[in-house]
């Protein structure tokens, strides 16, 4: 989801208390919106929960969106990857189309966005590398059958109160670790000035060991937090700069733009040329 709706308004209240699992999801009716020749997907109000360009369906249209695929400057040939959340299905579509070495799953609890994803936003039927599946994403976490099996994990869990994330309790982090193999990256969604930033950067360090970089807020107002799973990783800039450049090529991705992010995050990470976490 985007922090943005088609016309200004207030940012919602935050809620006010939520329990360690969950808050009570507010399914809304599915809706949708064209503008300058993007679809864009509501949860029936002016907040954007996805976007798809009509003449470029499997390309990432939102930049937050595109951040949430940093994974691939650490995890260069993933085998499983996974969403949980499928939105407007920009993510699921763009790894499906472009990494065809790795499965797809997307996890998406509302079979209305289900039936709009393929209806509207051109996600492909399941095949034996596409697998869409009607599930809460805190029991897709906790099955034992999917731990240590994710390469590339996108977080990405809004409901239609926008009131940050749905899951976002240290148990809930812990358990999207645990799915990890080892080395992977799993990337999540955070709203930037919203009061539910801070609790979900404490949630995820405790989770990740502090292994948790934040990229820099975007015009959306969304703020993409990557959390490291394996070996302490060491590398240089100038590596990573490298991998970058290929990723451009390979996606058409702006993964130079990601690697400055990371030289702007936690200094804790960032020693002299070389990113440590």
């Amino acid at each position: 989801m985007a922090l943005f709706r088609r016309k200004s308004a207030r940012a919602p209240d935050p809620a006010t208390a939520e329990p360690a699992r969950r808050r009570r999801v507010v399914y809304a009716p599915v809706t949708f919106s064209e503008e300058a020749g993007v679809r864009y997907l509501h949860f029936g109000t002016e907040w954007v929960q996805g976007a798809m360009r009509l003449k470029a369906p499997d390309v990432i249209e939102l930049e937050y969106a595109q951040q949430m695929m940093i994974g691939l400057l650490f995890v260069h040939q993933p085998a499983r990857i996974v969403q949980l959340g499928l939105g407007a299905a920009a993510l699921t579509k763009f790894c499906y189309r472009n990494l065809t070495g790795a499965s797809v799953t997307a996890v998406e609890l509302n079979a209305g966005v289900v039936r709009a994803a393929r209806a509207m936003f051109r996600l492909p039927p399941d095949d034996l590398r596409l697998s869409v599946i009607e599930e809460d994403a805190w029991d897709f976490v906790g099955a034992e059958y999917n731990q240590g099996s994710i390469d590339l994990l996108h977080i990405d869990l809004y409901d239609a109160a926008a009131r940050g994330p749905v899951l976002d309790s240290e148990p809930f982090y812990a358990r999207c670790r645990a799915c990890l193999r080892s080395p992977a990256v799993a990337t999540v969604n955070l709203f930037g000035e919203h009061p539910s930033f801070a609790k979900n950067e404490k949630t995820l360090k405790a989770a990740f060991a502090g292994r948790v970089a934040f990229l820099p807020e975007v015009h959306q107002g969304n703020r993409v937090a990557v959390a490291f799973q394996g070996p302490d990783l060491d590398v240089s800039f100038a590596d990573l700069y490298e991998r970058a450049e290929s990723i451009e090529t390979l996606y058409a991705l702006p993964a130079t733009s990601w690697v400055h992010g990371l030289r702007m995050s936690d200094p804790r990470h960032v020693r002299g040329a070389r990113f440590r976490i």
